[in-house]
């Protein structure tokens, strides 16, 4: 007895586990939170993604031997749009792409930069991982649980304050690693590196953002919105040469990230030197 396996196209979703679980994720089966919410209301694509983000996503498909490896740029580009990964969202990836909606649902529940509710203007990133956490993480995530929230009711995990995409707004989130060890504990703020950070510190930066300032990263690009990060994201640039280099020519390294290749080349340190020795030859079974 053989059991038929359904083939990836418009009908797959028919056919899978994920059309017939009960997970709220799931396009197309469950209601979109924030449509269920009443943040948002239903629309028509035509209506949320107009002529110029049509021809953005076919420049992404050209990119790619395969259409369907643009589909993690194109959820970006989704997001630059809304704000988050809708169900028209999510529709709309599976057309351009020719995939079905639990194809693109699978791709964007997986990965935690694709939101699955409306952000604010601005996404603050706290790291709370081991390093961070240890060097006063935890206290700046539960700092701004409270200020961005009360101490009766702090603002939660991918919870947003203020109206999502409207001005000031901003969505707290714990990330776990920001890759930036050196610098602990580390704040980013729509992807933008805000380092060496305090509660203190961190309490002024939220409030310079509520009152529609952009403060400078430590390093990095110029502070953009979330939507503009996310445009970037998906791989699309100002167009003239020195807006082009402001966004992406900003400085990346840190004084304590070049300390120790600083202390390796003044006392002479260099690393082994590779063999020119083949490897064994792997014995063909």
């Amino acid at each position: 007895m053989t059991t038929a396996v359904p083939e990836p196209g418009p009908n797959y979703a028919d056919t899978t586990h994920a059309a017939a679980g009960p997970d709220t994720d799931v396009v197309a089966i469950a209601p979109d939170p924030a449509v269920a919410a009443g943040i948002i209301t239903e629309t028509p694509l035509e209506d949320i993604f107009d002529a110029d983000i049509h021809a953005k996503a076919q420049e992404l498909i050209a990119r790619y031997p395969m259409s369907r490896s643009a589909l993690l740029p194109m959820l970006h580009l989704v997001q630059s749009v809304q704000g988050y990964v809708s169900q028209e969202g999510i529709a709309f990836c599976a057309k351009q792409l020719d995939l079905s909606d639990a194809e693109v649902s699978a791709v964007a529940t997986f990965y935690t930069m694709y939101k699955r509710r409306p952000c604010g203007e601005h996404l603050v990133s706290v790291c709370t991982n081991t390093l961070c956490a240890a060097m006063g993480g935890d206290a700046i995530y539960k700092k701004l649980q409270t200020h961005l929230g009360s101490e009766e009711n702090p603002l939660g995990h991918n919870e947003t304050a203020g109206t999502p995409n409207e001005p000031g707004s901003i969505t707290l989130e714990h990330a776990e690693c920001l890759a930036a060890c050196d610098l602990a504990p580390v704040i980013q703020v729509n992807y933008e590196y805000f380092d060496n950070q305090t509660e203190e510190k961190a309490v002024a930066l939220v409030d310079a953002l509520q009152a529609g300032k952009k403060p400078a990263p430590t390093r990095g690009a110029p502070l953009t919105s979330f939507k503009g990060a996310e445009l970037q994201l998906a791989g699309f640039f100002p167009e003239d040469e020195r807006t082009y280099r402001r966004d992406v020519d900003g400085p990346s390294q840190a004084v304590e990230t070049l300390r120790g290749a600083k202390l390796a080349q003044d006392r002479g340190w260099v690393a082994p030197v590779a063999s020119d020795v083949p490897l064994p030859e792997v014995e063909k079974k």
